[in-house]
């Protein structure tokens, strides 16, 4: 398929810059994938959807505060650091982003907090906004973490034009973050209030998790017109064995099981064995999933609305069927559902 397939008008007014009030009560489109029947329902709603030994499958990764503010010695000037991933423990080496990149270059010093809580050397240069910078810091690792805890923002996409609050260190992050990693949150598992996970459970929906640290390669624009040219930044990607079991499980008993948001279903797409059932992985992905596909694990999902020509709608389109899926996206612009990050819900089914 080609990148214009994808391309539909998104009025500013539909992407959401809040959440909802609360994190259950967004609304949830849901589609049919073998009939393209749509109904209007609100995310609580998903609990008719399920029964006993049914499998949801959630991303656990945890976001960290990867947004940073320093000043560059002798100039003063303000430098956004955007943390990506650190690369050595003990070195404290992290692959950041930059901005404005024309003035930082290697060997320039970065003081981040109002007594230089932190320093950082700029130690090398990877692309036009990307640096690897080493933090000049002597205490524990813990001590480390808690002072990127308090000097760091939450990492908001670019799209929501205001300043994270103290609202959205909670909410841009699930009732069931473990694993910190991850520079973006796995949006699908943002509807999940613990009430709702207490009601799923005593109905008897099992629960496996994954880990799949989001990088902001998931969000980057696709480029060119023939699909197959597109390449996916690498991301890590954990399921453990009991996980793997759980799922398996549920593909034996022929239940629902329901990847919850697309990272979700890239790391288990990423680890199928040669009998289409899911296997224990510790390793990178950088899997892109559009039509035609052939999924292997999943039979049903949860996932946000996303962007026009975006990696994320063309998996979904992989998912649901083009037509039902782009049809979807028309019904849901003239509903006004709200789409991205703090947006509505679809479960397709």
């Amino acid at each position: 398929m080609k990148l214009s397939q994808f391309k539909f008008d998104l009025p500013d007014s539909l992407i959401a810059s809040t959440p909802a009030e609360n994190r259950d009560e967004a609304r949830l489109m849901v589609l049919d994938r073998k009939t393209g029947a749509i109904e209007h329902k609100i995310f609580k709603d998903i609990l008719g959807y399920f029964d006993e030994q049914d499998v949801m499958i959630l991303n656990n990764t945890k976001v960290f505060p990867a947004r940073m503010y320093g000043n560059k010695e002798k100039t003063g000037a303000t430098i956004e650091v955007f943390l990506l991933r650190e690369l050595n423990n003990e070195l404290r080496l992290w692959d950041v982003l930059v901005d404005p990149a024309r003035k930082i270059r290697v060997g320039n010093k970065l003081y981040f907090g109002d007594d230089d809580l932190l320093v950082a050397e700029v130690v090398d240069n990877t692309t036009s906004r990307g640096r690897t910078i080493r933090f000049l810091f002597d205490g524990t690792d813990e001590e480390f973490r808690r002072n990127i805890e308090i000097l760091g923002e939450t990492p908001l996409p670019k799209y929501i034009k205001r300043k994270a609050t103290l609202e959205d260190k909670e909410r841009y992050q699930t009732v069931f973050a473990k694993k910190e990693g991850a520079v973006a949150a796995p949006t699908a598992g943002l509807h999940f209030s613990r009430e709702l996970m207490k009601r799923l459970e005593l109905k008897g929906v099992e629960f496996a998790e994954v880990t799949l640290h989001v990088g902001l390669g998931t969000f980057r624009s696709v480029e060119v017109e023939d699909l197959t040219k597109h390449k996916m930044d690498s991301e890590q990607f954990i399921i453990e064995r009991k996980d793997a079991e759980i799922v398996n499980k549920g593909i034996e008993n022929k239940k629902r099981v329901c990847a919850v948001g697309t990272t979700s279903m890239r790391a288990i797409e990423s680890a199928v064995s040669a009998n289409h059932r899911l296997k224990q992985a510790n390793d990178w992905t950088s899997k892109f999933i559009f039509p035609p596909y052939e999924f292997s694990i999943a039979n049903c999902m949860v996932t946000n609305f996303h962007t026009p020509e975006s990696t994320l709608l063309m998996m979904i389109c992989a998912f649901g069927g083009y037509e039902n899926v782009m049809n979807a996206y028309q019904v849901a612009i003239k509903e006004k559902y709200k789409f991205y990050s703090y947006g509505d819900a679809m479960l397709i089914i």
